[in-house]
């Protein structure tokens, strides 16, 4: 797995965590993608702060899936705030230099690895 696709989404993870907003700001490009339970769509860095403080998330990185030099699948345990039980999700993260420009989360591994391959796909058919 190449260190720079590794060290951004564990930045991701650490900017997330800590809701600290400026640094989830820092985290993303400019847009970002985003796929979860309550839509998709590209978003601001400042939009994806906002989330990032609302709703409390916390995720603990499990297992790791490199896909491609861009591409990778995590394996999380998620918590938030209203709820102390862990719900295991997978994220498919797409990177660009040291940012994030993805976080397209699923609930759970399979369905992650088949829309990260998905995503190679038509990225190496463009």
């Amino acid at each position: 797995m190449q260190t720079d696709l590794r060290a951004a989404v564990e930045e991701w993870h650490t900017s997330v965590n800590s809701a600290d907003p400026e640094r989830s700001a820092q985290a993303v490009g400019d847009p970002i993608v985003v796929l979860g339970p309550k839509g998709a769509g590209s978003i601001t860095p400042a939009q994806f702060s906002e989330w990032v403080q609302r709703s409390g998330i916390q995720l603990l990185p499990r297992s790791w899936h490199p896909v491609n030099d861009r591409l990778i699948v995590v394996e999380e345990d998620a918590t938030w705030p209203q709820s102390t039980a862990e719900t295991r999700v997978a994220t498919v993260f797409r990177v660009s230099g040291t940012k994030v420009t993805a976080a397209l989360r699923l609930p759970d591994l399979e369905s992650a690895l088949e829309l990260a391959q998905v995503c190679r796909e038509m990225a190496a058919s463009e």
